[in-house]
């Protein structure tokens, strides 16, 4: 009876084997590692974006939502993330005005649009949710004039890509 399970043993030990690879297989290399030659989002803060322009941008957003038939909020906010003007279409869900200027602040002070963000976790990126003040979802477009980052506009109340696309109005009142 142990010859019979000492040679189970060897054989179930020798599959094993056999199943393993002749060579080791080397981890993938971080993406990360990667040093960039220049600094990727670099556009220089500028001065905080006037009122006027903030609402005309909202007015732009609005215009392009009610074109579509979506309600929206939507935010915009100054060079340094803060928000300028506010606005709430009838209809829109409540759970996305504090989503639509989070998104306007994340852009204005991280230089970049939102779905940046997005496309990381998209891609397996997991330490970008670590970082302070991220929104992981687009409709965050930052708002520059003159090369000089003067505010972000953020909008949400329906699908990501909706968000964006009613942003994108809004943001190309400044963005030229």
């Amino acid at each position: 009876m142990a010859i019979v399970l000492l040679a189970a043993l060897v054989a179930a030990t020798a599959g094993v084997r056999a199943q393993q690879p002749a060579t080791p297989v080397q981890p993938a290399q971080n993406p990360l590692d990667v040093v960039p030659e220049k600094m990727p989002f670099n556009t220089p803060y500028g001065a905080p974006i006037s009122l006027q322009k903030a609402e005309d941008a909202i007015r732009a957003a609005i215009t392009e939502a009610n074109k579509r038939g979506w309600a929206l909020n939507i935010a915009v906010v100054d060079s340094g993330g803060h928000l300028v003007t506010f606005a709430r279409m009838d209809g829109a869900q409540l759970a996305s005005i504090a989503i639509a200027e989070h998104k306007a602040r994340a852009s204005a002070k991280f230089r970049r649009p939102t779905r940046f963000f997005e496309d990381a976790v998209q891609r397996g990126i997991a330490y970008i949710a670590t970082l302070d003040d991220i929104v992981a979802s687009r409709g965050g477009i930052p708002l520059v004039e003159d090369g000089k980052l003067i505010g972000a506009i953020g909008c949400s109340g329906a699908t990501g890509s909706q968000d964006e696309v009613v942003c994108s109005a809004g943001a190309a009142t400044i963005n030229k």
